[in-house]
């Protein structure tokens, strides 16, 4: 019998014991109700069929699994079918209005082929100029200065053609750092064609033989054409920027040294460094072929033999130790052969102090006042120029760092230029807007190494100057006449413009006897310092750099205003502005000359100097492989492969 029991408002059977046996009782008031709902029960129709149970659900990492899957595999498919949609439906595939033309075009003085730079568009340059409202640019070089031009022509101006024998643009201040593995030679590189793709430009791999500038035509000739053949390019405004060589200054001898230039020249140092150690470590090397081939002597003192021999430290001290056990230390000798009285002689005293003493510690021989005299397949021969004494010093690398001369293009250029048009005999002269002197006007301009600024002589023409300014007729210059001098020479010389800041100031300096007026002998004193004011620029890549932003706004501007002669002429000079000068010194050291007396090369000057070069950097791609060259050689040491 079953008891129904409700507690707390739950129901529950409770079990009640009779005759040994658990049985149940329901309460008689529940029994009519039980069985009513039996009974419902029985007569209600079958129940209907179950649904399924749910499927089960994917576990979220799943999903966002498939997902990555799909936008990976997803993106990639779709963005290369609107590309291929784009280029098909859009994209011009070559020069247009040049495909019906025909292929081979002669033409110019020596019947050349002539190019447009463009694929298949050999024409002659009035045609190319009827079909193209562009003006034609042409480029002559790959380096700073050229960079520096490309990076700010408006593309819808010009038509761009860059000739160059490299197909790169080089970051020339890291080259050092690549000699001995610290970079790697491809972190300092940047394709010409990949900085011309903004502009649409094209880029021929040749070499400027000759310009003619009367038919406004480049003769070039292909780096890779064994057969020497040769085209003409044609132009209407032309950027000579071909750098510059060594300097050799008449040494005998420059066949056995090595050159730090170019890509090429790093690699060779590099392999060359790494076959004296490799070959200085066997033991049937002997002591004396051992020294020789551990002495290395890099002939200038200038940033770039400096920075070499730093790095050369570097390695020497952070890598020899662990790589070459077989050699000492000691055993390495460096050595700076410098003709000046002090290494990096263009910098600050200070900073030229500084890195002098830091060799020293170092243990980096500097041989200052002296002049190499000849150069042997294995010795150097230099001369102490105070006392005349000669020594001789054995090498198994020797770098030539010693200024910079003319290329062939340049000298023949010089020479045919008209007569007393050009008197410097190391760069082609240029006035304050970068035009080549003696060329047609505004179409041929030159800038970086192989272009200088002629220097004023003033202290030659004091007597003109005298007679020129006096107006009053009284052999000397009041203050007035001093101020129509001054603004005269800033006209032509703006680089004075510093030095004759405060006029008020420079006429009570130089007016020794204090009369209010300037005697002939207080003007040549005053001539002489702007003549020293007026110096030639050093051939830095700060200086191309800057030469080729006002050449590429310059012409920017022009296209505009070319037929208005007093808006061109209202047009700034060329003010070279100095940013500072860096060089590496080793040791985690850096020497920075910021101008005017501030110089700095104590803790953190080294990340100062890279922090510098990482900004000046053309493109993301190499600022990423220099983190990643440095991150490298932090993390493992320098690339001692020889390849």
């Amino acid at each position: 019998m079953l008891r129904l029991i409700r507690t707390q408002g739950h129901q529950h059977l409770r079990p009640s014991l009779q005759n040994g046996q658990h049985q149940y009782r329901i309460p008689a008031s529940r029994n009519f109700a039980l069985s009513t709902k039996t009974n419902q029960a029985s007569s209600a129709p079958p129940p209907p069929t179950p649904t399924p149970p749910p499927k089960p659900t994917k576990s979220r990492l799943f999903r966002v699994g498939r997902a990555i899957i799909l936008t990976g595999v997803g993106v990639p498919v779709v963005g290369a079918l609107a590309w291929v949609t784009y280029d098909t439906l859009f994209e011009t595939h070559g020069d247009i209005m040049h495909q019906k033309r025909p292929r081979h075009v002669v033409g110019g003085p020596k019947n050349l082929v002539m190019t447009h730079g463009c694929k298949g568009s050999v024409l002659k340059a009035e045609e190319i100029h009827q079909n193209d409202p562009r003006q034609r640019l042409v480029i002559l070089g790959s380096g700073w200065g050229a960079v520096s031009v490309i990076n700010q022509l408006d593309p819808k101006k010009f038509h761009v053609t860059v000739i160059s024998p490299t197909n790169y643009f080089l970051f020339t201040p890291l080259l050092p750092s690549a000699t001995v593995g610290t970079l790697e030679l491809r972190s300092l590189i940047e394709p010409v064609r990949r900085l011309l793709s903004r502009l649409g430009g094209y880029y021929l791999e040749g070499r400027a033989d000759d310009i003619d500038f009367e038919n406004q035509l480049v003769e070039v000739v292909g780096v890779n054409d064994s057969d020497g053949r040769k085209f003409y390019v044609p132009y209407d405004k032309l950027v000579i920027a071909v750098g510059s060589e060594s300097m050799t200054h008449g040494v005998e001898g420059l066949e056995h040294c090595n050159f730090l230039k170019s890509i090429g020249d790093a690699r060779d140092i590099r392999r060359k460094v790494m076959e004296n150690f490799e070959k200085a470590s066997l033991p049937t090397t002997t002591d004396e072929e051992r020294r020789q081939l551990l002495s290395f002597v890099v002939c200038g003192g200038g940033p770039t033999g400096v920075e070499f021999a730093a790095e050369l430290y570097d390695f020497l001290s952070e890598d020899l130790v662990g790589y070459f056990p077989a050699i000492h230390l000691d055993d390495v000798q460096v050595n700076i052969i410098q003709s000046a009285e002090h290494i990096l002689n263009t910098y600050d005293l200070k900073i030229s102090e500084m890195t002098e003493a830091k060799f020293k510690r170092d243990k980096i021989n500097v041989v200052t006042n002296s002049r190499v005299v000849k150069v042997n397949p294995t010795s150097v021969v230099y001369k102490d120029k105070s006392t005349g004494k000669q020594q001789e010093v054995p090498f198994g690398v020797c770098l030539w760092s010693t200024g910079v001369g003319m290329t062939p293009l340049v000298k023949s250029l010089v020479q045919k230029l008209p007569e007393g048009s050009q008197q410097n005999r190391h760069a082609i002269e240029t006035d304050r807007y970068m035009r080549v002197i003696g060329t047609p006007e505004g179409t041929v301009y030159a800038i970086g190494d192989c272009a200088t600024i002629p220097q004023p002589h003033f202290v030659e023409k004091v007597m003109d100057i005298l007679k020129e300014s006096d107006t009053n007729g009284d052999n000397v210059l009041s203050y007035e006449e001093f101020q129509e001098l001054a603004n005269k020479i800033i006209a032509k010389h703006n680089v004075l413009k510093v030095f004759l800041g405060r006029l008020d100031k420079v006429f009570e300096e130089y007016d020794k006897d204090k009369n209010g007026t300037l005697d002939l002998d207080e003007i040549r004193a005053f001539l002489v310092d702007a003549e020293k004011g007026c110096t030639a620029l050093p051939a830095t890549a700060q200086v191309a750099n800057q030469q080729g932003k006002f050449v590429g706004e310059r012409i920017n501007t022009l296209h505009a205003i070319e037929n208005d002669p007093v808006a061109v002429a209202a047009l700034p000079q060329f003010n070279y502005r100095h940013l500072g000068s860096l060089a590496y010194i080793g040791g985690g050291g850096a020497a920075l000359d910021m101008g005017q007396g501030l110089v700095y090369g104590g803790i953190g000057s080294e990340y100062l100097w890279r922090s510098v070069y990482f900004s000046e950097q053309v493109s993301i791609r190499t600022r990423l492989l220099l983190l990643m060259d440095w991150s490298k050689r932090a993390l493992f040491g320098r690339d001692i492969s020889k390849f």
